[in-house]
């Protein structure tokens, strides 16, 4: 694991390196969201997991925009937080079958992964808001902000279930 050592002068350097982490980020996500899909057996956690997979890939595309508002050259900064987290996944999801239990599992890693770029997206909001930046830019990053917040809803009501469906984690205590 190597550690990012930079010196930054300005809210600019920072905005700048944090769009770049969460380019990679999102760039991860895209790769290792397939897997979760595919280990998924519950239809409205895989359904979900696909329909965030196509919106995690307009994220990108939305960060390409931002750099390209910009006049920078798209550029990633490796995202060592987003790497941990897809790690823990791997190591928790190993070996698992197919139950609901897994799907619980999935479900509790999907949502660190949300939480983390809720943070980002937050952040980056704000900076740009701070920095004057463009209003389509805060528009951009708002975007993605929401779906992330949506995103993060809709995991809860699969794991917790509502009136007229059991969630997940009922499903799990029993260990079907």
């Amino acid at each position: 694991m190597t550690t990012k050592t930079k010196k930054m002068k300005t809210l600019n350097d920072l905005f700048l390196d944090q769009l770049k982490d969460m380019y990679s980020a999102e760039n991860q996500i895209v790769e290792s969201l397939p897997k979760l899909i595919s280990l998924a057996s519950f239809k409205d956690l895989k359904d979900g997991l696909s329909n965030h997979l196509k919106e995690t890939k307009y994220q990108v595309k939305r960060l390409e925009k931002i750099f390209s508002l910009l006049n920078i050259l798209v550029e990633e900064e490796f995202c060592e937080g987003i790497e941990g987290i897809l790690k823990e996944a791997d190591q928790i999801l190993e070996g698992q079958k197919k139950s609901a239990t897994l799907d619980a599992a999935i479900i509790s890693c999907a949502q660190k992964v949300e939480h983390y770029e809720i943070a980002s997206y937050g952040t980056l909001r704000s900076f740009a808001t701070y920095l004057d930046l463009d209003d389509e830019i805060v528009d951009l990053l708002q975007e993605s902000l929401d779906e992330e917040g949506s995103a993060d809803k809709a995991l809860t009501k699969i794991a917790e279930g509502s009136m007229f469906t059991n969630g997940i984690n009922k499903e799990a205590v029993s260990g079907k």
